[in-house]
């Protein structure tokens, strides 16, 4: 069936690149059906995207954006598509994080969001709302491309011990996550520390927080709370939560140190046990 339905280009991201797809196609001279043979998905799936109904993939924006030779326009328009996806509150920081040189944060009880897996994402995610949920995780997919950039920001993470034993998604999922930190080892400008539980009382017991530098504009500190977000570019608030940044580091086990404790972790908590129901919580 072909999906036919006005669309507002100026009511979202998404409409106006339903908008933008249907204008190629139709200066192409295809119907749904045609293009989605072109691109190998069907007529339907084209025309819901057309209408705004469902979210374009990177792979189907690609491709279209090939068969239709728009000169990466869809391409170009996808990230603001995606991180219209993101809550509201969080837009303006996932746009300052796009931009910074340096993101160094804190993360007191998870994996951060730019490291995480798609299904410890998801899991995340998915807690006490299963709403769009494939599209909230492609978003936050979308978000992390900025660590595969030409030039990525340094990204330099002090996360607490309890991150790697709070289990997410299941054993296997969180096996398969804190493999994906160790990959991150021979990436110069990704930095993981662990701040131990030996470290006792420490400067990040007021909960997670991020620092962001830029080369022109002031630096920015952001936390967050249920639903609510806090960026903040006061000189007095940046000094003091950098203070406690730099304590946290100090605190912290070395980046080498870090990564023989999440392999540790990952073996003997999340390995292969013999006897055991796989999908158990230890």
């Amino acid at each position: 069936m072909v999906n036919i339905r006005d669309l507002d280009p100026s009511a979202s991201p998404l409409d106006y690149y339903g908008a933008e797809l249907r204008r190629f196609r139709e200066a192409a001279g295809l119907n749904q059906k045609q293009l989605g043979e072109i691109i190998y998905c069907t007529g339907s799936l084209v025309g819901q995207i057309e209408t705004a109904r469902k979210l374009p993939t990177r792979e189907f924006t690609e491709r279209a954006d090939a068969a239709l030779g728009t000169d990466g326009a869809l391409s170009r328009m996808l990230p603001l598509v995606l991180r219209s996806q993101l809550p509201s509150w969080f837009q303006p920081y996932a746009g300052m994080e796009a931009r910074a040189n340096h993101i160094h944060t804190f993360q007191a009880q998870l994996v951060h969001g730019l490291l995480q897996t798609e299904e410890y994402a998801r899991a995340v995610l998915g807690v006490m709302d299963q709403d769009r949920l494939e599209e909230r995780v492609a978003a936050r997919r979308e978000r992390q491309r900025i660590l595969e950039r030409e030039n990525p920001p340094l990204v330099w993470v002090v996360m607490s011990e309890a991150v790697l034993y709070q289990v997410i998604g299941g054993r296997k999922v969180m096996r398969n996550q804190l493999a994906h930190l160790l990959s991150f080892r021979d990436r110069t400008w990704v930095q993981i520390q662990v701040l131990p539980f030996a470290a006792g009382a420490h400067a990040g017991l007021l909960g997670t927080f991020t620092l962001l530098r830029f080369d022109d504009d002031p630096d920015i500190v952001y936390g967050e709370d249920y639903g609510t977000g806090q960026m903040t570019a006061n000189p007095h608030d940046v000094k003091a939560r950098s203070l406690r940044y730099d304590h946290l580091q100090a605190a912290a086990l070395s980046v080498e140190d870090s990564a023989e404790l999440i392999a540790r972790v990952m073996e003997e908590r999340y390995g292969e046990q013999p006897g055991t129901d796989r999908s158990a919580v230890a």
